[in-house]
């Protein structure tokens, strides 16, 4: 028999595999950083004796929620641009921002200021899309954070790089660099269609089939960048970019607000992975994805926040609900994207489009040990009917007590384990005050 370094004991297991399960008075046995073993409390008990135990008497234990697209280093222009429409607010007021204050300590306090707030509501993982992937990668490591770090391409300088060549040379070596570390790894993350040439794509399909990672890309986010495509390519962006052999398993597009039906199927049949992140789209007015027949077709559907300048928290349980929500009404049928589905897609979908779905995202014996405890005793979470649909309509994140990655605690009884929340708030005013400066 192996030996077990803990038990977590909770009221209710969601395991996400099998779908819809919610396993009562269940017990999880981690050894190091794998889940070893799921069973009734009393036979674990039985069968470990003396592992030390976690009593999560009014819990959910779930897995570690997945934020499938995010910019962490903009937590700290949180609110600095608001009630704007996408160009405008991007071409105005936070490329310029970028542009006065992007550099490494920028990037270091953004990401760790995200890794506090993603932890406590619930999150230990999450799809990165930044400047500066060396800083980040290392950032997250120092802080035993799961993620997976972009590796950045656009068109124009920037701080991190000034010409094509150096962004592909610079990112390759931060690749090379953290290549087979446990927590981090890396995606080639393209910005978009209207910032990034041809000339770029076809290298970076290249290196995607040569690295064997995804290519990590903002898609169709708005009706105007179709519009704009059809002018300038004489074709839409997602007809772009199967012409450049991008369209296939390894491509996650995040929004996909404007969609034909055509282009559903061809993302089912390529493989291709949507990463939806409602509230974002709502606040900038992008559009809304149609997350309902998306699933319909089989297409791998995960949820992200986006960045804190433009949604303005790391909120996935909030996320989660709001995409269920919306779905419902996009499609006009209360029964679609159930909320067993949401959580999927918050998990192990998320997992999944990122690479990691054979790693993390369910509580299944040989996976990473990445779990989330969740009270539910609370007046606002009670009575509990059904587990699941507690976790995804009437709770906040707030109700995280417990969180693990690896293994390792990262949050306990509610305070974050190894992180001063002191010193992360005086350096987020500290940047506030140089930012608004300017």
């Amino acid at each position: 028999m192996r030996a077990v370094d803990q038990v977590l004991e909770a009221r209710w297991v969601v395991p996400v595999e099998p779908h819809g399960t919610v396993l009562e008075h269940h017990a999880v046995a981690l050894a190091g950083d794998t889940i070893v073993e799921i069973g009734p409390i009393a036979a674990v008990r039985d069968k470990y004796t003396s592992a030390p135990r976690v009593e999560l008497h009014e819990h959910a234990l779930i897995p570690g929620l997945v934020n499938a697209h995010t910019h962490n280093p903009m937590t700290l222009m949180r609110g600095l641009a608001d009630d704007l429409p996408l160009g405008p607010w991007l071409q105005q007021h936070i490329w310029p921002a970028e542009a006065r204050v992007m550099g490494p300590e920028y990037v270091r306090d953004g990401v760790e200021l995200a890794i506090a707030e993603m932890l406590r509501g619930g999150t230990t993982c999450c799809n990165e899309n930044y400047f500066f992937p060396d800083v980040q990668a290392a950032t997250y490591l120092r802080h035993g954070f799961r993620a997976v770090v972009g590796l950045p391409f656009i068109e124009f300088p920037s701080a991190w790089a000034k010409s094509r060549d150096e962004y592909f040379d610079k990112n390759l070596a931060v690749h090379d660099e953290f290549k087979g570390e446990k927590l981090v790894s890396t995606t080639l993350a393209p910005h978009a269609p209207y910032t990034v040439a041809d000339e770029s794509f076809a290298r970076i399909r290249v290196l995607s089939d040569q690295l064997d990672i995804p290519v990590h890309l903002h898609l169709h986010e708005t009706a105007q960048e179709v519009e704009d495509s059809r002018k300038q390519h004489g074709m839409r962006p997602f007809a772009r970019m199967q012409a450049l052999g991008l369209v296939d398993e390894r491509l996650i597009a995040v929004h996909m607000t404007q969609l034909t039906d055509a282009e559903i199927a061809a993302c089912a049949m390529a493989g291709v992975s949507v990463v939806h992140c409602p509230e974002s789209n709502l606040k900038l007015a992008s559009g809304f994805c149609p997350a309902e027949k998306l699933r319909r077709a089989g297409v791998n559907l995960a949820i992200g926040t986006d960045g804190c300048a433009s949604n303005n928290d790391l909120d996935m349980f909030g996320e989660l609900r709001t995409a269920a929500l919306l779905a419902k009404n996009v499609v006009n049928d209360a029964s679609a994207f159930d909320a067993a589905f949401a959580l999927q897609a918050a998990t192990l979908n998320g997992a999944r489009a990122i690479g990691l779905g054979d790693r993390i995202g369910s509580i299944v014996p040989g996976k990473q040990a990445d779990l989330v405890a969740v009270r539910l005793d609370a007046l606002e979470t009670q009575p509990v009917y059904n587990a699941v649909s507690q976790l995804v309509y009437a709770t906040g994140r707030h109700q995280v007590s417990d969180a693990w990655i690896a293994g390792v605690r990262k949050v306990e009884n509610g305070a974050l384990c190894a992180i001063d929340a002191d010193a992360l708030r005086a350096k987020a005013r500290a940047w506030r005050a140089r930012i608004a400066a300017n």
